[in-house]
């Protein structure tokens, strides 16, 4: 009877249409069970009353525990006592908010249409790129289809194992969409993190990892594609935890691989799980495993309860007393307290597109990963942020974070997590952030692109709103909550790694459009960032990577019917000088009436003494220490004095950057009121240089005499006779092109730090300084920024994806003889062209 009600248990989530009750006859001889006439009724009743809540809002809770997986008990139980110990009396100790997280291409996506398909959520299965040209369910967008990757993070809701409410956010697996994965961590109180059984460890699943650390997210791991040629679950556990720095033991693992791969092995019930039936919904249990398997079976036992006795204190001492016969439900325990307290990682394999190891992942998460009630979160309170713990209590005030926009059918969709109280349609709530007092008009629950309305989401839910105007970040409170003025942490937005020149194609609304867009997105995204670049006059536009961009200029084509041309942002070349120029210049015009007379006297030179692009030798001076500090200097001795050159040539760039006039006039020559003209006359000089037209820096001029008229001198003709002395000045002080040099901190595992090095050198970079942080190196270089163009494409390339790099504005130089001359040439043409 009991494993009759098990196999019912993985298989009442298929919808009607499966034909359970009237195919159950084909599964008697295989499952050994008796047809009784006591057992059917039962049966068709369960399955009747699970298929009727599919679609409700919440599925009534178990309270049936002697009826329920041993696993799901010790989950209920836990949370009751941590809901009792907190004194909550709504909590939602029943509901899970678990996502998907891996690199592209492990599966993610496949593996969230079985879970769906299981739980009655869909009721037929659509592959990533299958042959009928749907695609998989949550991934709604056209693109996403078209490309067969996952582009934007999608949410979606289903019940489980009679009673269990579960939200799931399937997020990318590609870099560039890093940001969905980041903002999904954020509210997630669990993850399974899959990895690809052939593949391995990827660059994304360290990042990941680094996520999911960062937002203390305890995650299980499905080691899918066990299907495929090389597959190899061993070597890809202990890469989990040697890279990953994780404890980790199959509580799952294969029965054959590749071609013959049939089911898994539970580790601690020592049972078979065969998936048969079309789609993998018909679970076989054996629990007289096959002999090849009852060695290695006891085996995973053994090196699971060893692990569990390593990280967790209380199944340690039960080890010391009982050994290798600790009872199954001590180790289900364990492993859900490690788990939870992120020591341990639980593995589970099996392959998503052959439909096998699916039902009992996520029964683990249902039993492993923590309720709301068990995951302590916090909001900072005033101006002192002191950190305030929340309860998830449907009854207390309402705190509620926005972590994700969307541009809906209806207006602005905004995703909200529920930490604390009710968050009810129709109520008023108040952006924190604003102070503005906003009504919810409507409040739904997501199915990827689909949405069902709901009254209320209580504590611990996730939901989305229509009709607010907010930010990604925003945190949403009633009035008791507006009182104690309580914000939540925002979410980390990485800065953009590539940037790219943008112009629409077409005038009037395609201007119109693409500006709307531009601004959409932009609040969409916030890893996608815009700007008008004041000298070059372009729409920048800055993303995490190559795709990234392509797709959001692809988007505004479809979407908006916009023609974009993308190419290189222009580089900001300055002009400046590199020694003294005297000038002395008479401007005199006569055009029958008054005239124009104007005559300047002085010199122009470089304001940084020693050269423009350099640091002054006292920028660099470091501070006496103390003899106690000479131990702590010496060892930081390299990365303090690698930040204290930075800041010398932030301060010397900035000096260079500016534009100074002096007066030095003695006597009256020239009337005190035109000596602002003239310095109008010198600021109109400098921005447009001699050279190459671009903008002067780093110049000093110096008025100190001149003549004048006393009626045809005026404003003009000083501002024309400054300017025109400059320019005259400027071929003679040693002009020179400048281009801009970027600080480049490039992050590599140390494998790779040698072809790091080679290619900064081959950028014309000056590597400043280099050191290891764990496994990875750290090089800061000096690198010209016409030369970074592409770097992200390629350091991906030559790391797997694994190195990542920040650069930021640090100084003019002199550009090379090839790119002056190219410079120099370029401007005569377009001035010869202009006349």
């Amino acid at each position: 009877m009991g494993l009759g009600y098990r196999f019912v248990d993985h298989f009442v989530g298929r919808s009607a249409a499966c034909g359970l009750v009237t195919r159950w006859s084909r599964f008697q001889a295989s499952m050994s069970l008796p047809m009784t006439s006591a057992w059917l009724p039962s049966f068709r009743s369960r399955f009747q009353r699970v298929s009727r809540s599919q679609y409700t809002e919440a599925a009534p809770l178990v309270t049936d525990l002697e009826s329920s997986d041993v696993a799901v008990q010790m989950s209920l139980e836990a949370a009751r006592e941590a809901s009792e110990e907190r004194g909550l009396e709504q909590a939602p100790i029943a509901r899970r908010n678990f996502g998907i997280a891996a690199h592209i291409d492990s599966g993610k996506t496949t593996l969230s249409e079985r879970i769906l398909f299981y739980a009655g959520r869909i009721r037929k299965i659509h592959e990533v790129r299958g042959k009928d040209g749907v695609g998989a369910t949550m991934d709604s967008m056209e693109l996403e289809r078209e490309r067969g990757i996952t582009i934007a993070s999608a949410a979606t809701y289903l019940n489980w194992q009679r009673g269990f409410h579960l939200n799931l956010i399937d997020t990318p697996g590609h870099v560039d969409f890093t940001i969905e994965v980041e903002r999904a961590m954020r509210v997630l109180d669990g993850a399974i993190l899959v990895l690809c059984g052939v593949s391995g460890v990827q660059s994304q699943s360290l990042t990941v990892d680094r996520q999911m650390r960062r937002y203390r997210v305890p995650r299980l791991t499905f080691v899918n594609k066990l299907d495929r040629q090389g597959a190899n679950p061993e070597r890809v556990l202990q890469q989990l935890m040697e890279k990953l720095h994780q404890p980790a033991a199959f509580l799952t693992f294969p029965i054959g691989l590749e071609r013959d791969l049939c089911g898994v092995v539970d580790v601690i019930r020592q049972q078979a799980i065969y998936f048969d039936g079309g789609y993998g919904e018909q679970l076989r249990i054996e629990d007289n495993l096959p002999s090849s398997l009852q060695h290695k079976a006891e085996q995973a036992r053994r090196l699971l309860i060893e692990r569990l006795a390593n990280v967790d204190e209380r199944f340690g001492d039960l080890f010391i007393e009982q050994e290798y016969r600790v009872p199954d439900e001590e180790i289900h325990r364990a492993v859900r307290r490690a788990t939870i307290a992120r020591s341990f990682t639980p593995v589970f394999c099996g392959s998503a597109l052959r439909n096998i190891g699916v039902q009992p992942l996520l029964d683990a998460v249902v039993s492993y990963l923590p309720s709301p009630v068990e995951v302590r979160s916090f909001a900072m309170q005033g101006e002192a942020e002191q950190r305030i713990p929340l309860e998830p209590d449907a009854g207390a005030p309402l705190v509620s974070l926005a972590f994700k926009l969307e541009d809906g059918r209806f207006g602005q969709l905004t995703y909200v997590r529920v930490y604390q109280g009710t968050l009810r349609r129709g109520e008023t709530v108040y952006n924190v952030r604003t102070g503005k007092r906003l009504r919810v008009p409507r409040l739904v629950r997501l199915h990827a692109d689909q949405m069902e309305d709901i009254q209320e989401a209580a504590a611990g839910d996730i939901c989305a709103m229509f009709g607010l105007d907010c930010a990604s970040g925003d945190t949403f409170t009633d009035e008791r909550g507006l009182e104690k003025r309580l914000t939540l942490e925002s979410i980390r937005v990485p800065e953009p790694v590539i940037s790219l020149a943008i112009s629409p194609q077409g005038k009037g609304d395609g201007q119109t459009n693409f500006t709307k867009a531009l601004n959409r997105f932009t609040k969409e995204d916030p890893t996608f960032r815009t700007y008008l670049d004041p000298e070059s006059k372009q729409t920048i536009i800055s993303g995490m990577g190559e795709l990234h961009l392509e797709i959001y200029v692809e988007r505004m084509r479809r979407e908006y019917g916009i023609d974009c041309q993308v190419g290189q942002p222009k580089v900001n070349y300055r002009e400046s000088i590199s020694r003294r120029a005297p000038f002395q210049y008479l401007h005199r015009k006569q055009s029958g009436g008054a005239g124009q007379y104007a005559g300047v006297e002085g010199y122009i030179e470089p304001t940084v003494e020693g050269g423009f692009w350099t640091a002054r030798a006292d920028d660099l001076e470091t501070p006496a220490t103390s003899a106690g500090d000479e131990m702590a200097t010496k060892t930081n001795e390299s990365a303090e004095s690698s930040a204290r050159a930075l800041v010398a040539h932030r301060e010397a760039a900035k000096r260079a950057a500016e534009n100074e006039f002096v007066n030095a006039l003695v006597g009256n020559n020239v009337p005190p009121q035109f000596v602002p003209a003239i310095e109008r006359g010198f600021q109109d000089a400098v921005q447009e240089g001699a050279l190459s037209g671009h903008r002067v820096q780093g110049v000093r001029m110096v008025l100190q005499d001149g003549k004048s008229h006393p009626v045809d001198s005026n404003e003009i003709a000083f501002r024309t006779a400054a300017l025109m002395a400059f320019r005259k000045a400027f071929a003679l002080a040693g002009g020179v092109v400048l281009e801009p040099w970027m600080r480049v901190s490039v992050q590599v595992p140390q494998e790779y730090s040698g072809d790091a090095l080679g290619s900064l050198t081959k950028r014309r970079g000056v590597v400043v300084n280099s050191q290891t942080d764990g496994e990875y190196a750290v090089i800061d270089a000096d690198v010209p920024l016409s030369q970074m163009f592409g770097y992200s494409t390629d350091l991906r390339s030559m790391t797997q994806g694994k190195g990542e790099f920040t650069m930021e504005y640090l100084r003019h130089e002199p550009c090379v003889k090839e790119d002056y001359e190219r410079l120099v040439a370029a401007y005569a043409a377009h001035r010869k062209a202009d006349t």
